[in-house]
């Protein structure tokens, strides 16, 4: 059967829809094409999916409940990947709107899709979707390890990705639809999104325009590469959710159920400072970079870090690219893809 993988125009997910067709899978890959950023960029990537044997597109928005109906019961699909969300902090605090439309509405369709494959015919395999490190919030502890709290988030994008985790956990729960989340550890490379800050610090460097440095560069990321993240989407994919047989109700488990549904960090575990981060684009683009520096931005965090330690154990992931390399890679394909 099809994986559906939504969000195929995005950045994580044409990547994903790429590694999945090349071994062999047959692909149906959805998503409305909407401008929150610069819809060319995402005609782009499904130009590069379209010939690919095996791969179908449906342009369609995840909170249309009648579309999202259809479409399963067409399909029956056992897999999917879901990566179609409303991304964005900063964008969440002016926008709430969009979050709900997307994040939750959306969501709440995937799961209902989810289900009528498994009540009318006999099962999906396993859902695995797109959770955020942001859910972590205001916790200070580094590395955040899945095994903690995540219940103080400080935007609404975050709270709109914690509440997938729940939605998730109650269907789960209730009909035994194996579901797993994958917290996203602040993903670049090549094809990348236009509103992340290697996008933007690599244009206006190029351009010779200044650059915005909030918290005046000194807090950490744990930028990960995209062909690791596939990795991990990918491994997590093929090793559906179960229930942790060791799990207390006297002492729950964060990260785990007694339902089959987990969630995994994703990332790279080696933070890097901002100011470190745009030394590197500076030597890749062989260009000096003019900072802004400014305070630290609302709902935004200072530091991130993933504790990756489950999501080694249980499907074998190691991040292996170094964020020197990433990024210089990430500047050749800009410079490619924009002629400059």
């Amino acid at each position: 059967m099809a994986v559906l993988v939504t969000g195929a125009a995005g950045f994580i997910g044409s990547h994903v829809s790429h590694v999945l067709l090349d071994r062999g899978e047959e692909v149906v890959g959805l998503d409305d094409l909407n401008d929150y950023y610069d819809p060319t960029l995402k005609e782009a990537r499904l130009a590069r999916l379209a010939p690919k044997r095996g791969f179908s597109f449906v342009k369609m928005d995840v909170a249309d409940r009648s579309g999202m109906e259809a479409l399963f019961a067409r399909h029956r699909f056992d897999r999917v990947v879901h990566l179609a969300a409303q991304a964005g902090v900063r964008y969440s605090i002016t926008n709430p709107h969009a979050y709900v439309h997307a994040n939750i509405v959306g969501f709440q369709n995937i799961l209902e899709g989810c289900r009528s494959v498994q009540e009318k015919h006999g099962g999906c395999r396993h859902l695995v979707y797109a959770s955020s490190s942001s859910v972590y919030g205001g916790n200070a502890k580094l590395p955040f390890s899945v095994n903690d709290s995540v219940d103080h988030p400080l935007s609404l994008y975050a709270a709109s990705k914690k509440a997938n985790e729940l939605f998730a956990h109650t269907y789960s729960h209730l009909f035994g639809v194996p579901t797993t989340g994958l917290r996203f550890f602040t993903v670049y490379g090549p094809w990348g999104r236009p509103d992340m800050a290697l996008f933007l610090f690599t244009r206006n460097i190029l351009e010779g325009k200044p650059i915005e440095v909030f918290n005046h560069g000194r807090h950490r990321r744990d930028f990960t590469y995209i062909d690791d993240i596939v990795e991990g989407v990918v491994r997590t994919l093929d090793r559906p959710a179960a229930a942790n047989p060791a799990f207390d109700a006297m002492r729950p488990d964060p990260g785990t159920s007694s339902a089959p549904w987990r969630v995994y960090n994703i990332g790279n575990s080696r933070p890097v400072e901002l100011l470190d981060y745009i030394a590197a684009i500076e030597r890749a683009t062989g260009r000096k970079a003019e900072m802004i520096l400014k305070p630290l931005q609302p709902g935004d965090v200072p530091d991130t870090m993933a504790d990756v330690e489950a999501l080694e154990r249980d499907t074998g992931y190691r991040p292996s690219t170094p964020v020197e390399q990433g990024v210089a890679r990430f500047v050749e394909w800009y410079r490619g893809y924009y002629g400059v």
